[in-house]
């Protein structure tokens, strides 16, 4: 890698090494090489799409003029180098003790500038430690090639480098290209994540090239390198250097750009040990202990002074190797700790507040820059709780940061105003699928590449929110105070078509962060419900919920979190003060460890609590380890859903007690959609705790919805029109031809009663309108999916049939309401095909306890079905079923009625003790 001079090596001379290291420096987009006698500046475009921008219309300039190069010079390097133009070919230097210089200004065909960040924990030279690079590429492309020059004087195990390329996770150099960049149709021309080099060089230095990256998508860092137990080796200025280049619209290389390696002049430094909690719990130790560390040995002593350092006595503190515990600290007062040396020395000193600090705004009006600060200033001083007191805070979009926690009193609300961060830019424009899809709408698969056409324009967009963090680490937004959209957050998928104020449509978004807590104040008790009240209450202890979180009109979303692990969500009211502007409450997009207990929804629009895996990173990744307890509520849709986006394999579920007070679609649901594997999960096994209560499911309009289709919204999915019969209806519709049909198996489900099976929630209004025959209702589902016969092609692994395996309903006691005449017992409903992914695709089933198509290994034992007005179809139908088992169940059926359970084209069916009555 050829290096040319940096702006920054010309005037080393004027400053000292502190002071460069104290100064974050940026770089000028624009500026490409700093030569002897010429300043050049990038000329070229991109690919960047606004919500706005027209279809096609997305390729722009990256050509800006002299006077916004300047100001970027300025920006960079300020406050020590000034730039100013003499004309619109010559720039004027000047610096602190140096005579002003000029140079000329030409263009240069080049890739806008990298950003390029290290850190390394601070610690003495020869200290080994982790060296995090962070590089972000100035402009998106597929296909991007880039080298990173790390110096001699870094000392590390080349084949222990890590590498992270746009969030998908570390894996060894060595292995990216061998590594899977997700899931996706066949042929799709990026099916790995890149190619990884690491070779010594003449000087001693390390070349890591990397090749055939796909950056198109934006979040945060493009590449992190990770390089384990690095020491650096001597106290020098030592840099490193990286460059990159794109492949479209067009090949442009960037100029090269350096950062330089942080180490500590000083092993002398004073350090807060950042405080971790899975779970807040506050004790009188929370805040009146603080854990401190240093690397200087020998003999020392923590002082600490209550003054300003006016005056200074020892801490009370227990003494370990290299840090203290310090503890007994008064509350609610601001700090300073420092060290003294044995030698007499003493460290710089560090400040803490034993406390929570108090968020007093100035301007109640509009308090976003001022909170904004607050937090950027905690998280920079090592965390901390801000406490909000009672009263009312008004937001646009909250900029959460790490190791800070948002506490919300009781008395406080936080309401969102109009006005919130614009949705980002993007490489693809999402016009072509902006408000769900048919069976003959082709729009999500015109570019097998574009990602935002995979899912609803909620799920792609993660910057218009009320509170937005991206690769964050250790948040919390709790307490029993109130968070409410105020009429401010949208639900409707043409957001995008509102005015650009009126474009916030989550409350929560949060992309790649781990560690996150979202709740009340934590309570150990389960939750349940009080019918005679409508409302819950905690079931062991005090029954009053006063510990919870209120949230209400939360727009698209309660919390968006994608990618993101370690969360916990628990002890939440939703809709108390308004059941508007409420829409999904918590969508989990390929996320894994979720812990979700304690939850109340007095309606919603949309999923209660929904595990799923789309594209909205630009690939895929797989959700696993869900542990969900107590759930309550009434909604539009499914109270509990797997699904419907599945684009990556998700499993190990674990829900138990739920209480379904109404749901216009199903109770509990699964669906693969996408190709996904989704496997083992289950409903009332104990395997969160003990079972408090049966389970219960009241006003559903299916009880269960357990189902596959072949939508495929994944990378490279390619869809056709096709003319076919299908069980003597006649189709033109699309139909996937290269993604696989997905699977589902392992599923158990237990202990649950089910009344009044009527499409019932309270969305519409009424609390709740009694069934009259219009309400929607079906059996309780389980559907596989099968291509129509010689449909003219093969899916990739070869299937023609998706079956739904190893399924298990134990204990399940079901009344439906009834009605239907014989007549329906001949219904065949049709396959859920690319457009059809509910229970009202499928119109009547011909059984009205539980039907089941394309089904392996079905088990159901210890179960009744029965009816409130006589019904004359089947209690249960099987089609296409291999293995059933059939034990133990009570079935109602009428006089006219033959047969309490039909079996059509099955095999290896077992029927024992059947009753029926």
């Amino acid at each position: 890698m050829k290096i040319f001079r940096n702006i920054v090596l010309t005037v080393i001379c004027m400053v000292t090494a502190q002071a460069l290291f104290a100064q974050k420096l940026t770089y000028a987009p624009n500026l490409v090489e700093f030569g002897d006698d010429t300043i050049y500046m990038a000329t070229g475009s991109t690919y960047a799409y606004t919500v706005d921008t027209p279809p096609g219309e997305g390729r722009v300039a990256t050509t800006v003029t002299p006077q916004a190069f300047i100001a970027q010079l300025n920006e960079a390097y300020n406050p020590i180098l000034r730039f100013s133009l003499q004309d619109d070919t010559t720039v004027i230097l000047r610096g602190h003790a140096m005579e002003p210089r000029s140079y000329f200004l030409k263009q240069r065909a080049a890739a806008l500038s990298a950003n390029l960040q290290v850190s390394s924990p601070f610690r003495p030279e020869h200290v080994p430690g982790d060296i995090m690079i962070e590089f972000t590429a100035g402009q998106r492309s597929p296909n991007v090639n880039m080298q990173l020059v790390i110096p001699a004087a870094i000392k590390f195990d080349s084949k222990q480098v890590m590498v992270n390329v746009i969030g998908r996770g570390e894996v060894p150099l060595a292995a990216l290209a061998t590594t899977s960049s997700g899931r996706f149709g066949a042929g799709y021309p990026y099916p790995f994540i890149g190619k990884g080099n690491i070779a010594l060089q003449e000087d001693s230095s390390h070349l890591i090239t990397l090749e055939n990256l796909d950056l198109r998508a934006k979040n945060g860092a493009d590449v992190v390198f990770r390089l384990p137990g690095a020491v650096i080796n001597r106290y020098t200025l030592e840099k490193i250097y990286a460059q990159y280049i794109t492949s479209e619209p067009e090949v442009l290389t960037s100029g090269i750009i350096d950062c330089m390696v942080p180490v500590s002049y000083s092993n002398e430094g004073l350090y807060l040990i950042t405080r971790r909690m899975e779970r807040y719990v506050e004790t009188k130790d929370t805040y009146t202990h603080v854990s401190l560390k240093w690397y200087k040995p020998g003999k020392v002593k923590v002082m600490q002074s209550l003054d300003e350092g006016k005056t200074w006595q020892p801490a009370h503190a227990r003494m370990g190797d290299l840090q203290a515990e310090v503890n007994q600290l008064m509350p609610d007062r601001y700090y300073r700790f420092m060290l003294q040396f044995g030698d007499g020395s003493h460290s710089p000193y560090l400040e803490y507040y034993s406390g929570k600090q108090v968020f007093l705004p100035k301007d109640t009006a509009d308090c976003t820059d001022e909170l904004n600060a607050m937090i950027a200033a905690c998280s920079k001083a090592g965390g901390g709780t801000i406490l909000f007191k009672p009263g009312t805070y008004n937001v646009r979009t909250v900029h959460l940061k790490n190791d800070v926690y948002l506490y919300i009193g009781k008395g406080a609300t936080i309401k969102a105003l109009k006005g919130g961060d614009a949705p980002e830019s993007t490489w693809f424009s999402d016009k072509a699928y902006r408000s769900g899809t048919s069976p003959t709408d082709h729009g999500p698969y015109d570019d097998p590449e574009n990602y935002l056409t995979k899912q609803d324009v909620g799920h792609h967009y993660f910057q218009n929110a009320m509170f937005t963090g991206e690769r964050l680490d250790n948040i919390k937004i709790i307490g029993n105070g109130r968070i409410t959209g105020n009429g401010n957050l949208v639900t409707s998928d043409k957001v995008m078509n509102n005015a650009p104020d009126n474009r916030s449509d989550k409350m929560i978004s949060l992309k790649l962060c781990t560690n996150v807590e979202i709740g009340g104040v934590y309570r150990k008790d389960d939750l349940w419900y009080d019918k005679q009240k409508d409302e819950p209450y905690y079931i062991s202890g005090d029954p009053g919920t006063d510990n919870m979180l209120h949230i209400d009109q939360a727009g698209h979303f309660v919390l968006l979190a994608t990618g993101t692990d370690s969360i916990f969500v628990h002890d939440t009211y939703f809709g108390k003060h308004s059941p508007k502007n409420a829409r999904d409450i918590y969508d989990f997009m390929a996320c894994n460890n979720v812990t979700v207990t304690n939850i109340y929804s007095r309606v919603s629009s949309d999923d209660i609590v929904k595990p799923g895996s789309d594209c909205s990173l630009g690939f895929t990744r797989p959700a696993k380890h869900y542990r969900v307890r107590n759930i309550i509520g009434d909604t539009n849709c499914n109270l509990f859903q797997v699904g419907s986006e599945t684009a990556d394999d998700i499993r190990d579920i674990c829900v138990d007690n739920i209480y379904v007070l109404g749901a216009n679609k199903a109770g509990f649901s699964i669906s693969t959609n996408d190709g996904a594997h989704i496997s083992d999960i289950h409903l009332n096994c104990g395997h969160t705790g003990p079972l408090h209560h049966r389970s219960k499911m009241l006003r559903a309009a299916a009880p269960f919805f357990i189902s596959i289709s072949n939508r495929a919204r994944i990378l490279g999915a390619q869809a056709a029109t096709f003319s076919y019969s299908e069980h003597g209806r006649d189709h033109k519709e699309l139909l996937v031809t290269n993604v696989s049909i997905g699977k589902v198996e392992n599923i158990l489900l237990n202990g649950i009663d089910i009344t009044e099976v009527y499409g019932g929630s309270s969305y519409s209004g009424n609390r709740w309108k009694p069934f009259d025959g219009t309400q929607r209702r079906f059996a309780a589902i389980v559907a596989g999916y099968a291509l129509p016969q010689n449909i003219g092609f093969t899916l990739p692994d070869g299937r023609a049939t998706g079956y739904i395996s190893n399924i298990h309903f134990t204990d399940i006691y079901l009344t439906a309401k009834g009605g239907n005449p014989i007549t329906d017992t001949a219904q065949v409903p049709q396959e859920l095909g690319v457009g059809q992914y509910n229970a009202a695709d499928l119109k009547i089933q011909p059984a009205y306890g539980l039907w089941a198509r394309h089904v392996q290994q079905l088990v159901i034992k210890n179960a009744a079905f029965a009816f409130e007005q006589a019904d004359h179809r089947y209690g249960i139908f099987l089609e296409d079923v291999v293995g059933a088992t059939l034990q133990g169940l009570r079935i109602q059926k009428t006089r006219e009625q033959q047969q309490a359970v039909r079996v059509v084209n099955s095999s290896g069916t077992r029927l024992s003790n059947i009753t029926t009555f």
